[in-house]
């Protein structure tokens, strides 16, 4: 109990070293803007990376042992952080530069943790719940936050942003948790579907702000549905998807001679190569370069690469690399994603929309994950107790954080938008990971 208490109130000081930084950024601020450019330009931005890397780090560290994800931490300490890092939302394309290419480094990566032959085992009801579950959760949203009172365009975009999932605090539970027999499945669907949906989201998103940037109409549920099944709009998802489909499969054949020549080399000297990383690092990003050329969807060409090489499951040569990756991914990646947020949502915005988030996300776990879960995979073979598991697997993350920070930078208008987003990150990410082993034992399908 005491060293509980301590670990807490050790957050809480990192939260106040966090503030006091704030406080003052504006005199260090101040100090910098005498240099000349472009040593000014590279000194702020500097600072900006100095703070994300350190906070980054000590909210991983300290979240060890408390209910609070890692993700949650980094992204309030990068609120808190605002002013400290608002040069950065002066460097708006830089940020969704960044933000995309890690995105797409994040889901190759995503791809390679499922097992190809796991994943057509299940893959009736996963692609259910990924794409038909995905588009039952963004119109039942959608009319719940109109209810609420936020307006069209923004209930029509978070709806859309918040609808891609992020199981990256659940893994760790769902390794601990030991399935019955029957039951283990539901821990592979849980994870397939949030790399598909996470794509799914990112081509609807998409779509979406073409829709607000063009003036249609969506002031309703109809009228949203009216223009989503527009030919033009229609050709537009389905040629997303098929030519992201595409891009992704030219990543795997990359993938694969790599892989075979890496084999081969492997086999000669039995031993690898540091510089490997460079590879796997360029793939996602060159099969996303090729899918936006061709006018497909740079997220699923990268899931789809990673998916279709797989090679993490039968290369040994490979699995140290892969090791470094998931490091790499873990203690970079997704802190600097989480904490990009603090340039564009201050610690006054997240209070004023503090109700209407909570309401927000209360609908989006009790409300629109139930009906979603049970009306998409009705047809399938999954089981009552497996639709209850999934009804609490909602955690939002990585994917909507980037996709919230690329539309935001496109719709600056639209000021509820990023907060929202984030409030649903806070409480999904924290509230359902800390109930999913309770909740696996209550409707009994853990051994």
């Amino acid at each position: 109990m005491k060293n509980n208490t301590v670990r807490y109130l050790k957050i809480i000081c990192l939260f106040g070293v966090a503030y006091l930084i704030n406080t003052y950024a504006s005199l260090f601020a101040q100090y910098i803007s005498r240099l000349p450019e472009p040593e000014l330009s590279i000194a702020s931005s500097f600072w900006c990376i100095s703070l994300i890397f350190m906070f980054g780090w000590g909210c991983s560290k300290l979240s060890e042992g408390t209910v609070f994800p890692s993700f949650t931490l980094q992204l309030i300490t990068g609120i808190i952080l605002h002013d400290a890092l608002s040069a950065l939302s002066h460097q708006i394309a830089i940020v969704v530069v960044i933000c995309t290419a890690l995105a797409a480094i994040i889901l190759k990566s995503g791809g390679d943790d499922i097992h190809l032959k796991n994943f057509i085992k299940i893959s009736f009801p996963t692609l259910l719940i990924a794409i038909f579950g995905y588009l039952v959760t963004f119109f039942v949203m959608f009319q719940c936050l109109i209810l609420i009172g936020v307006d069209a365009n923004t209930s029509a975009l978070l709806s859309a942003i918040i609808g891609s999932t992020d199981p990256a605090a659940l893994i760790p539970t769902l390794k601990n948790l030991a399935f019955q027999q029957r039951y283990k499945r539901v821990s592979d669907i849980a994870i397939a579907e949030s790399a598909i949906n996470d794509a799914v989201g990112a081509i609807f998103t998409i779509v979406i702000s073409g829709l607000i940037l063009s003036g249609k109409n969506i002031n309703s549920s109809m009228g949203l549905f009216i223009e989503i099944i527009r030919p033009e709009n229609l050709v537009s998802l389905l040629s997303q998807f098929l030519f992201g489909l595409i891009a992704g499969v030219i990543g795997w054949v990359a993938m694969f001679y790599f892989e075979r020549y890496r084999s081969a080399q492997y086999l000669k000297n039995n031993t690898s190569f540091s510089y490997d990383f460079s590879i796997v690092l360029c793939i996602p990003i060159v099969t996303f370069f090729i899918a936006q050329m061709i006018h497909g969807n740079g997220f699923l060409a990268a899931f789809i690469s990673g998916l279709l090489a797989n090679f993490n499951h039968g290369s040994k040569f490979f699995h140290d690399l892969l090791h470094h990756m998931e490091t790499q991914i873990e203690s970079v990646a997704k802190p600097v994603i989480f904490m990009l947020v603090g340039p564009f949502v201050s610690i006054h915005d997240l209070v004023e929309t503090a109700s209407l988030g909570f309401v927000a996300s209360l609908l989006f776990i009790f409300v629109a994950r139930p009906v979603a879960v049970f009306i998409s995979i009705w047809p399938s073979n999954i089981t009552f107790k497996e639709k209850l598991f999934l009804c609490a697997i909602r955690e939002t993350g990585v994917i909507p954080v980037v996709l919230a920070v690329i539309v935001c930078s496109q719709l600056p208008q639209l000021s509820l938008l990023m907060p929202l987003t984030a409030w649903v990150v806070i409480w999904t990410l924290t509230f359902l990971p800390a109930i999913t082993m309770w909740w696996a034992k209550t409707i009994k399908i853990t051994e």
